[in-house]
């Protein structure tokens, strides 16, 4: 991909990243163009203060504005001597803005099985190895925490966006409890706990086509998966 190389270039040309990793959908294969984020993970030779995240952050948005432009590119910018601290928030861009955010166990996992460096070193060399444990722990976490938080909230659901990725979601964090192995939203789709015709239009919405699903039938569906998914959740473990 072209904005991927070039994206690369430029952040080694600021001189203190010296890794960039491809996770998320583009390194297991699933990726849809216009659909699909670009989830990256790039290591730095030190922590990334105030000067380099203003540095980032021009860049990001210069790219936003040209070459990348619609391709939803994401980046969370690791410290190299953090990189193992699980629970360590990153300086992440993420749909237009720096946040503060942790490498998730679950793009831990799609990094070290499936990622690939842009440049600089492999996901293997810079992560430990991920067990099925690990993806079993790591499900859990997202569904008892920010997942059981938006199942609370039953309004959030009624945003389309959020209602098919809470579906496609659910199924994933079901997958990797019962097995320990990871499920892309492709697939996931055809897992969703949801009507055989909200099925097809999650279907048809994953290869990027303009489908509407009635909105309050499909929020009541996504959310009652969420509400039932994530109370089970809190009873695996521990592994």
């Amino acid at each position: 991909m072209k904005a991927l190389t070039g994206f690369g270039h430029e952040l080694e040309a600021l001189g203190w990243v010296s890794d960039l990793l491809v996770g998320g959908s583009l390194a297991t294969g699933d990726y849809r163009p216009g659909v699909s984020d670009l989830d990256l993970v790039a290591v730095t030779d030190g922590p990334v203060g105030t000067e380099r995240q203003a540095a980032l952050v021009a860049l990001h948005r210069r790219l936003d504005d040209t070459t990348a432009k619609g391709l939803k590119l994401g980046c969370s910018y690791v410290d190299s001597d953090r990189r193992t601290e699980a629970g360590a928030e990153h300086p992440t861009w993420t749909h237009g803005q720096m946040v503060q955010r942790i490498v998730s166990g679950v793009t831990r996992a799609e990094l070290v099985r499936h990622g690939h460096a842009v440049f600089g070193r492999a996901p293997r060399e810079l992560f430990p190895p991920v067990t099925d444990d690990d993806i079993r722990r790591a499900a859990r976490a997202e569904l008892v925490g920010p997942w059981a938080w938006a199942a609370r909230r039953p309004w959030v659901w009624l945003d389309p966006g959020f209602a098919d990725l809470g579906l496609t979601s659910m199924a994933r964090g079901r997958h990797g409890l019962r097995t320990g192995q990871l499920l892309t939203k492709s697939e996931a789709v055809e897992r969703a706990a949801a009507p055989v015709w909200l099925v097809e239009q999650l279907r048809l919405r994953r290869r990027g086509e303009a489908v509407s699903s009635p909105r309050l039938r499909t929020a009541w569906f996504a959310w009652r998966d969420a509400w039932r998914t994530t109370r089970r959740a809190r009873h695996y473990g521990p592994f």
